[in-house]
């Protein structure tokens, strides 16, 4: 099976950001550092620091192919660095609302 590129998943992150697919969090967090993430069945582990998403660590597609930041870096790209600006700045605001506070610059 073949492993899922950047682009893959980079296209998943921008139908959330555009509004297309919904964006649901899993679960409060993965690891320090880190939250899991579900977009129609696209199952992604992203890393943030602060207020700002930094990669995506890794994603499960529907079909059971994963692809990993590792991976993906011997590319040079990870799927968080294809999206515009606006894209991540309307990522960052769904993870917000889905309750990630330390995105909103909240105490924990």
């Amino acid at each position: 099976m073949q492993p899922l590129t950047a682009r893959e998943v980079y296209q998943q992150l921008r139908d959330a950001a555009l509004g297309i697919r919904p964006l649901q969090r899993l679960e409060e967090y993965a690891e320090p550092g880190q939250v899991q993430v579900d977009v129609e069945g696209w199952r992604l582990t992203l890393d943030i620091d602060g207020n700002h998403l930094r990669h995506c660590q890794r994603c499960q597609s529907p079909d059971g192919r994963e692809g990993e930041f590792d991976s993906w870096q011997r590319f040079g790209t990870d799927p968080v660095s294809l999206l515009s600006t606006w894209e991540l700045a309307q990522v960052e605001r769904l993870l917000i609302e889905t309750g990630d506070r330390r995105l909103a610059n909240y105490p924990q």
